[in-house]
């Protein structure tokens, strides 16, 4: 089975929805992952966002990269510039690493619906990334 890095800042909010759908969209082809270069708790919004799609990532933690040393990574996925900037070195000789930038919902200030409507964004985007990965990477 294939394991999968999904990379950001503080493993909070864009890399956890990304884990959900990664999970969601595939059984049994890969070992999905989350991670962050910093830690920053699991971003209540993003856990609703998710909800309202019905992706349950309530379960999900907030992990450091640290964490998953030694594991033999098929595909690293940094969801944030800055995470891929600022990412130690991950040691995976053999790991296609992939980068797609999201915008961080969380740093938008707003109404409350303009708020809603920046994760709504994201989280779409997310999706769509994910299942063309599970597609075109894990299934073909």
């Amino acid at each position: 089975m294939k394991n999968v890095l999904v990379l950001c800042t503080g493993n909070s909010c864009r890399s956890q929805m990304a884990h959900g759908y990664l999970e969601h969209f595939q059984e049994k082809l890969a070992n999905i992952y989350s991670a962050g270069i910093e830690t920053h708790g699991l971003n209540p919004m993003a856990v609703s966002i998710m909800k309202e799609d019905k992706v349950d990532i309530s379960h999900h933690t907030s992990n450091h990269v640290d964490e998953y040393a030694g594991i033999d990574w098929d595909y690293i996925i940094t969801v944030c510039d800055h995470a891929k900037e600022h990412c130690p070195f991950i040691p995976a000789k053999n790991a296609r690493r992939l980068h797609q930038n999201f915008v961080d919902p969380s740093k938008v200030d707003g109404s409350e619906q303009e708020i809603h409507e920046a994760f709504v964004s994201t989280r779409d985007e997310i999706k769509e990334f994910c299942h063309d990965f599970v597609r075109e990477e894990l299934m073909g």
